[in-house]
């Protein structure tokens, strides 16, 4: 029984990461997109502080997330091993938990999009991406704020649909 548990363990650990490198991978990919205009790896490497704020604030808005997701997860991979993990039942619950992780995902990425979009129409006069690449560490703090209050916003959410699916 200890080294079933201690198996299921090392499964919940091993997909927790994929799904995190994954999750922060399309979090990183989905910023490329919504910042058009600049070259994200490129501001990095010439260490724009402003621009390395605003990537750690989305990192940290993602992880936020996909740790209330893989929470759920590791439910459903235990409720999963009691069912019989490749029983129809157990199968049925990793499946929703893993819908669920992808759902916060989702959602916290289109979140975070929503938010930017919106405090660039709330700040007229102010193109904070323009301030970005100019290296404006104040415009970054305020971005990183928005990303991370949205985060933990959306991590409620997620918790939400834990408990409504367990």
């Amino acid at each position: 029984m200890i080294l079933l548990t201690a198996a299921v363990g090392i499964i919940q650990l091993i997909i927790a990461v994929i799904l995190a490198v994954v999750a922060l991978y399309i979090g990183f990919y989905i910023f490329g997109r919504i910042t058009r205009d600049v070259d994200e790896q490129q501001e990095l490497a010439k260490g724009n502080v402003a621009f390395g704020i605003v990537v750690a604030a989305i990192f940290v808005a993602i992880a936020v997330v996909v740790q209330s997701g893989i929470t759920g997860l590791s439910v459903g991979v235990s409720k999963a091993s009691a069912l019989g993990l490749m029983s129809v039942d157990g199968l049925t619950v990793i499946g929703v938990a893993i819908i669920q992780l992808i759902l916060g995902v989702v959602l916290a990425v289109v979140a975070i999009y929503i938010a930017l979009s919106i405090l660039d129409r709330l700040t007229t006069g102010l193109h904070e991406f323009e301030e970005l690449k100019k290296g404006n560490v104040a415009v970054a703090l305020e971005m990183a704020g928005v990303i991370i209050a949205v985060a933990l916003i959306i991590q409620s959410g997620v918790v939400g649909i834990t408990a409504a699916l367990g």
